[in-house]
Formats: C-alpha cells, structure tokens, sequence
C-alpha cells in the first residue's frame, strides 16, 4: 500500500506518440499522475477535459500532468486528438503503473463485481515522492482540486 512520504513507484510506458516516458525522467519537476479507467467514457472524458481546461494553470507552475489508462496507445491518439488534450497520456495495457501504484482494485457496478482502474490522483513532488494520494476522486472537480492544492 503506498503512502504519502514514500518513493513513488518508477515505470516506463508508451505516449500518444510512441515514445518511452518514464517517471524518473521527471525529476526535479512536480507530476501529477492520474489513473482513469477508459478513453472516451463519460467520467473519464469530463476528468481529462477538466485537466485540459486547466492545463495553463498547471504550465505556469511547471507541473507534469500525466494521465494513465489500460487503453492502447492508438486509442489515446484518438482521445487526445479529439478533445485536443495537450497532456501526456500513457498507455499501460500490461498494469505496469496501475498495479505498482495500487488502482487495481476490485469494483461492484450493479451487483456485478469486476476488476478494473479506481480512477486515483497522486501528486509526487520533485525528489520523487509521494506528496498527495487522491483516491475516488470525482472527474469534474479533480484537476480544480488539485490546482487549489497547489496554490494556484
């Protein structure tokens, strides 16, 4: 179980465009890492459109926002392309990411119990560190909760 203070789990995963991003490539910056369950869904499409709108607010502060999801790397194409998302998107169809970081979680929807992404906010500060756990968190207000946490 991870927890603030600890060192936040180091992955490697593919970008919209093809490219490797690891973790620690972002040392010395703060990164906002995000896992959602599935591109172009209602809850995960509000939550990346929120980060996009917000996404100024997050530059001036020389913030990282990465979004995580099972989802292919074509299929993060898409869904930046469409919403014009100017975040990096990581594709993690083999839980690289969202098992060491625990979002693998068991899930009830209608009576039905299933594995999938609990969509979870971490903030890790610039040393690599978990600074903030963010869990359950409501598309439509996350990316305002987390700038405010900040101090925009």
């Amino acid at each position: 179980m991870l927890e603030t203070g600890m060192k936040a789990p180091d992955f490697t995963l593919t970008d919209t465009d093809g490219n490797y991003v690891s973790l620690s490539d972002f040392l010395g910056k703060k990164v906002v890492l995000y896992f959602y369950p599935k591109d172009n869904t209602p809850g995960c499409t509000r939550q990346a459109c929120a980060f996009a709108a917000a996404y100024e607010g997050f530059k001036v502060k020389d913030v990282v926002v990465m979004g995580v999801s099972r989802d292919s790397v074509a299929s993060h194409q898409k869904f930046a392309r469409k919403y014009d998302l100017p975040f990096i998107l990581l594709a993690d169809p083999e839980l690289q990411a969202i098992q060491a970081y625990g979002v693998w979680q068991e899930k009830k929807l209608y009576g039905k119990v299933s594995m999938g992404v609990v969509r979870t906010t971490f903030i890790i500060d610039e040393q690599g560190n978990i600074e903030k756990i963010m869990p359950k968190v409501k598309p439509d207000t996350n990316a305002a909760e987390i700038l405010s946490y900040l101090g925009a």
